[in-house]
Protein backbone atom coordinates (compact mmCIF):
# COMPACT_ATOMS: atom_id res chain seq x y z
CA UNK A 1 0.00 0.00 0.00
CA UNK A 2 1.70 3.92 -0.99
CA UNK A 3 0.98 6.25 1.48
CA UNK A 4 1.02 10.23 0.80
CA UNK A 5 2.05 12.31 4.11
CA UNK A 6 4.01 15.88 4.71
CA UNK A 7 7.41 15.49 3.90
CA UNK A 8 9.57 15.80 7.41
CA UNK A 9 12.95 17.15 7.68
CA UNK A 10 14.03 13.16 8.80
CA UNK A 11 13.08 12.52 5.08
CA UNK A 12 15.27 15.27 3.85
CA UNK A 13 18.17 13.69 5.07
CA UNK A 14 17.04 10.55 4.17
CA UNK A 15 16.62 11.50 0.32
CA UNK A 16 20.26 12.78 0.95
CA UNK A 17 21.39 9.79 1.22
CA UNK A 18 19.58 7.98 -1.61
CA UNK A 19 21.85 6.45 -4.35
CA UNK A 20 22.51 8.23 -7.56
CA UNK A 21 20.04 7.57 -11.00
CA UNK A 22 21.13 4.50 -13.10
CA UNK A 23 22.75 5.53 -16.38
CA UNK A 24 19.68 7.47 -18.65
CA UNK A 25 18.56 9.35 -15.69
CA UNK A 26 21.62 10.32 -14.11
CA UNK A 27 21.05 13.91 -15.29
CA UNK A 28 18.12 13.78 -12.94
CA UNK A 29 20.26 13.39 -9.41
CA UNK A 30 20.77 17.17 -9.26
CA UNK A 31 17.08 17.04 -7.78
CA UNK A 32 17.86 15.29 -4.87
CA UNK A 33 21.37 16.44 -4.39
CA UNK A 34 22.23 19.93 -1.56
CA UNK A 35 20.89 23.03 -3.75
CA UNK A 36 18.48 20.46 -5.92
CA UNK A 37 14.29 21.25 -5.08
CA UNK A 38 14.00 20.12 -1.45
CA UNK A 39 16.67 23.13 -1.00
CA UNK A 40 14.78 25.16 -3.43
CA UNK A 41 11.56 24.54 -2.49
CA UNK A 42 11.72 24.53 1.55
CA UNK A 43 10.41 27.86 2.42
CA UNK A 44 9.11 28.74 -0.49
CA UNK A 45 5.93 30.45 0.38
CA UNK A 46 2.45 28.29 -0.98
CA UNK A 47 4.40 25.26 -1.29
CA UNK A 48 3.72 21.63 -0.38
CA UNK A 49 6.07 18.65 -0.18
CA UNK A 50 5.13 15.65 0.16
CA UNK A 51 6.64 11.96 0.84
CA UNK A 52 5.51 8.73 -0.51
CA UNK A 53 6.07 5.57 1.46
CA UNK A 54 5.80 2.20 1.07
CA UNK A 55 5.49 -0.81 3.63
CA UNK A 56 7.04 1.64 5.90
CA UNK A 57 9.96 2.36 3.33
CA UNK A 58 10.47 6.40 1.94
CA UNK A 59 10.24 5.55 -1.93
CA UNK A 60 9.61 9.03 -3.29
CA UNK A 61 8.76 12.30 -2.99
CA UNK A 62 6.81 14.97 -4.86
CA UNK A 63 6.48 18.83 -4.70
CA UNK A 64 2.96 21.33 -5.50
CA UNK A 65 3.86 24.42 -5.87
CA UNK A 66 1.98 27.66 -6.37
CA UNK A 67 2.47 29.77 -9.28
CA UNK A 68 -0.86 31.72 -9.87
CA UNK A 69 -3.99 32.08 -7.49
CA UNK A 70 -4.92 28.33 -8.50
CA UNK A 71 -2.25 27.06 -9.89
CA UNK A 72 0.94 24.94 -9.42
CA UNK A 73 3.97 23.39 -10.58
CA UNK A 74 4.28 19.62 -10.35
CA UNK A 75 7.65 17.90 -9.80
CA UNK A 76 7.68 14.07 -8.48
CA UNK A 77 11.45 12.15 -7.60
CA UNK A 78 11.43 8.43 -6.97
CA UNK A 79 14.55 6.67 -5.12
CA UNK A 80 16.56 5.11 -8.28
CA UNK A 81 16.24 1.81 -7.14
CA UNK A 82 12.47 2.15 -7.62
CA UNK A 83 12.32 3.29 -11.25
CA UNK A 84 10.80 1.12 -13.36
CA UNK A 85 8.44 -0.57 -10.76
CA UNK A 86 4.96 1.31 -11.37
CA UNK A 87 5.18 4.00 -8.58
CA UNK A 88 5.20 6.79 -10.89
CA UNK A 89 1.52 6.72 -11.85
CA UNK A 90 0.18 5.97 -8.00
CA UNK A 91 2.55 8.69 -6.57
CA UNK A 92 1.44 11.17 -8.79
CA UNK A 93 -2.38 10.78 -8.68
CA UNK A 94 -1.98 10.81 -4.56
CA UNK A 95 -0.12 13.93 -5.41
CA UNK A 96 -2.31 15.48 -8.09
CA UNK A 97 -5.72 14.36 -5.91
CA UNK A 98 -4.26 15.87 -2.79
CA UNK A 99 -3.44 19.49 -4.99
CA UNK A 100 -7.05 19.55 -6.96
CA UNK A 101 -9.22 18.07 -3.77
CA UNK A 102 -7.81 19.21 -0.76
CA UNK A 103 -6.07 22.47 -1.82
CA UNK A 104 -8.01 23.69 -4.32
CA UNK A 105 -6.23 23.99 -7.24
CA UNK A 106 -7.52 24.07 -10.59
CA UNK A 107 -4.56 23.91 -12.95
CA UNK A 108 -1.43 22.05 -12.25
CA UNK A 109 1.50 22.23 -14.80
CA UNK A 110 4.94 20.69 -15.23
CA UNK A 111 8.08 20.77 -17.44
CA UNK A 112 9.49 17.73 -18.72
CA UNK A 113 13.16 17.06 -20.71
CA UNK A 114 12.01 16.35 -24.31
CA UNK A 115 14.11 13.45 -23.91
CA UNK A 116 12.61 11.73 -21.06
CA UNK A 117 10.23 9.23 -23.00
CA UNK A 118 9.66 7.48 -19.65
CA UNK A 119 8.27 10.78 -18.11
CA UNK A 120 6.21 11.71 -20.91
CA UNK A 121 4.60 8.46 -21.09
CA UNK A 122 3.58 9.08 -17.55
CA UNK A 123 2.45 12.12 -17.82
CA UNK A 124 0.30 11.97 -20.88
CA UNK A 125 -1.37 8.42 -19.37
CA UNK A 126 -2.38 10.34 -16.28
CA UNK A 127 -4.09 13.20 -18.23
CA UNK A 128 -1.33 15.82 -18.73
CA UNK A 129 -1.51 18.13 -22.15
CA UNK A 130 1.77 19.27 -23.98
CA UNK A 131 1.31 22.69 -24.00
CA UNK A 132 4.40 23.91 -25.66
CA UNK A 133 8.37 24.11 -25.25
CA UNK A 134 11.01 26.01 -23.36
CA UNK A 135 15.00 26.03 -22.74
CA UNK A 136 16.17 26.13 -19.49
CA UNK A 137 19.82 26.05 -17.84
CA UNK A 138 19.57 23.37 -15.21
CA UNK A 139 22.75 21.96 -13.53
CA UNK A 140 24.76 24.02 -15.86
CA UNK A 141 23.43 22.18 -18.99
CA UNK A 142 20.82 23.86 -21.46
CA UNK A 143 17.95 21.53 -21.45
CA UNK A 144 15.03 21.26 -24.04
CA UNK A 145 11.86 20.51 -22.41
CA UNK A 146 8.21 20.45 -22.97
CA UNK A 147 5.26 21.98 -20.95
CA UNK A 148 2.40 20.23 -20.11
CA UNK A 149 -0.72 20.87 -17.91
CA UNK A 150 -3.71 19.19 -16.28
CA UNK A 151 -7.06 20.95 -15.16
CA UNK A 152 -8.93 19.95 -11.95
CA UNK A 153 -11.80 18.48 -14.36
CA UNK A 154 -9.25 16.57 -17.05
CA UNK A 155 -8.60 14.89 -13.57
CA UNK A 156 -11.98 13.76 -12.99
CA UNK A 157 -12.75 12.91 -16.45
CA UNK A 158 -9.37 11.17 -16.27
CA UNK A 159 -10.78 9.25 -12.59
CA UNK A 160 -14.60 8.98 -13.89
CA UNK A 161 -13.80 6.58 -16.80
CA UNK A 162 -11.08 4.27 -14.98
Amino acid sequence: MLLLRDLSDNDRETIADWPPYPPGFEGLDYALRGQGWLTEFRNKPDTWCFAAEQAGELVAFTILSGTDRDEAEFRIALRADRIGQGLGFPVSDLTLKKGFCEIGFSRIHLIVRKNNPTALRLYKKIGFVERGECVKNTNGMRVEYLTMDLSKGGLCHERSGS
